[in-house]
């Protein structure tokens, strides 16, 4: 129940904070500059997402080649993933938590958060993990 009321929270709120930094910002420069800047934005990023996509999937398989479990790696995946889907949605909040999750200087700040929430999910027997 208390998860349903963040999301609905987060539908009202994310687009609201969105659409005051495009007006914000197309006060400054202008609707069609700021509208420029926002696809080229998801377009840089779409392909930052396939760049570094592409690389976290080379490095997980030589790791697995080696005999080792390409953790931090798939973590790293999924950051690129969900930074993606955020470079997709229009707005310049998203694109910049986006832009964080698909650079690599940052990427180790979110991986961090990633490892503790997996962890504290582990421990309280919600969070599942099955080896084969």
């Amino acid at each position: 129940m208390i998860r349903s009321k963040w999301l609905w929270a987060a539908m009202f709120v994310i687009p609201a904070v969105e659409l005051f930094g495009f007006i914000y910002v197309a006060g400054f420069i202008g609707a069609p500059k700021t509208l420029l800047i926002m696809v080229v934005t998801s377009v840089i990023g779409f392909l930052m997402m396939q760049f570094e996509g592409k690389k976290v999937l080379q490095d997980s398989k030589v790791q697995m080649q080696e005999g080792k479990v390409p953790g931090r790696t798939m973590l790293d995946g999924l950051c690129i993933f969900f930074g993606g889907l955020m470079l997709i949605l229009p707005g310049f909040v998203t694109d910049i938590i986006g832009f964080s999750l698909v650079f690599p200087l940052t990427r180790p700040l979110y991986r961090v958060f990633l490892l503790k929430w997996i962890e504290k999910k582990m421990k309280n027997g919600t969070f599942t993990f099955y080896r084969r």
